[in-house]
């Protein structure tokens, strides 16, 4: 995705716009999500530890919304390493698939790539500079002993870390545009 300058749609300011594709998004991943339960049937029963794959420490104990936004968007950055990692992955395995499932995974990538250059244009300045390409820094094993079975549960987990911090995007974001907007609703 070129990187391009930002422009209002029809009355909706820069951080309007960020909190709607971050709603869009979050609704996206739980689609997602459920169609690959639908696929793989057996994680009906599973419930994943609740340790997290993707962390944004802050630096101080109360940030700022632009430094949460900041540490957003490196969370976001993780989340879309990890979703390059799944597909890959995969495809490795099971090739290119033509399915509802593969047309949302693609869907979600784009708009996080989207996500990712809107949170950069909110916050960005002359002294930072914000990455946009995946974070590749996975520490989790995606393919270790567990095999396809534990490849597949990793997946789940993965799938899991985009609704959570989609829904935190739409959450930090409202909160940016409210200060940034006064009380106009995004």
């Amino acid at each position: 995705m070129a990187e391009q300058e930002e422009q209002p749609i029809a009355g909706r300011s820069l951080t309007g716009q960020a909190v709607a594709l971050a709603r869009l998004l979050h609704h996206e991943c739980t689609s997602l999500l459920r169609l690959y339960t639908e696929r793989e049937t057996f994680l009906s029963s599973y419930t994943p530890d609740g340790k997290r794959l993707v962390s944004a420490s802050p630096e101080s104990e109360e940030p700022s919304t632009e430094e949460q936004v900041h540490l957003l968007h490196s969370a976001l950055r993780q989340c879309l390493g990890l979703l390059h990692r799944v597909i890959q992955k995969e495809e490795e395995e099971w090739g290119k698939l033509e399915d509802e499932y593969e047309s949302m995974r693609k869907n979600v990538r784009a708009r996080l790539e989207h996500l990712l250059y809107s949170t950069k244009g909110l916050v960005e300045t002359d002294g930072t500079n914000l990455e946009v390409t995946p974070d590749n820094q996975c520490n989790e094993e995606t393919d270790g002993s567990g095999g396809v079975f534990g490849f597949k549960l990793w997946t789940y987990r993965v799938l899991l870390e985009l609704i959570h911090w989609s829904d935190h995007a739409a959450k930090t974001l409202h909160v940016l545009h409210t200060e940034r907007e006064g009380a106009e609703e995004a």
